[in-house]
C-alpha cells in the first residue's frame, strides 16, 4: 500500500496527472476510488485526464452515472455509482461492454457496485485530514502493483 498526503488542489491534479502516466497502454484497467463526499475524487479524475492530454471540461458524472473520453488513443470511462440502487443497474449502463473493452475505467463509489463489480486492478482511498488529504492507494493486481509503485517514485 502506498500512503500520500497531498495539499491543496493542485497537488490532487498532480496526483491525478500521475497515476495517469503510471497506467500501462492498451489494457483494461480497473480503478476504484473510494472517500466521503467532498474528499476530491473528482479533482483526482480531473488530474488523471489532464494527466493523458484532455483539454476541455470535466464533468462530475453524478447525474448521468458515466462520462467517457477519447484522449490520444486511450478510452477512458468515469463512472459515479453514488446514485444506483441495486448493482444490477450496472447491466444497463453498459458496464459489461466497458468491461470488455481495452479502456481505463475509473469508478467512484464502487461500494454500490457491490457483487456485480469485478475486483479492482487498484483501490485510491481519500480522507479528509484537515486542510489537506491522506490518500491510500493498494493494488489488487500485478498492473495495479506496477501503477502504484510508479505513483510512489514520481511523487518521491
Amino acid at each position: 500500500m502506498t500512503d500520500i498526503c497531498v495539499k491543496g488542489e493542485a497537488a490532487q491534479l498532480e496526483l491525478g496527472a500521475a497515476l495517469a502516466r503510471a497506467c500501462p497502454p492498451g489494457r483494461r484497467l480497473l480503478i476504484f476510488l473510494d472517500g466521503d463526499l467532498g474528499a476530491g475524487k473528482t479533482t483526482l479524475v480531473r488530474g488523471f485526464l489532464q494527466g493523458l492530454g484532455h483539454e476541455g471540461s470535466v464533468k462530475s458524472p453524478t447525474y448521468t452515472l458515466v462520462e467517457p473520453y477519447d484522449i490520444a488513443g486511450c478510452r477512458v470511462y468515469h463512472l459515479d455509482l453514488y446514485r444506483v440502487a441495486d448493482p444490477g443497474e450496472l447491466e444497463y449502463l453498459g458496464l459489461r461492454e466497458m468491461l470488455a473493452e481495452p479502456a481505463i475505467l475509473l469508478i467512484e463509489w464502487p461500494q454500490q457496485g457491490a457483487g456485480w463489480l469485478p475486483n479492482a486492478d487498484l483501490h485510491v482511498r481519500l480522507e479528509h485530514a484537515g486542510d489537506a488529504r491522506h490518500v491510500a492507494i493498494c493494488a489488487h493486481s500485478a498492473d495495479g502493483e506496477a501503477i502504484a509503485s510508479r505513483v510512489a517514485e514520481h511523487l518521491q
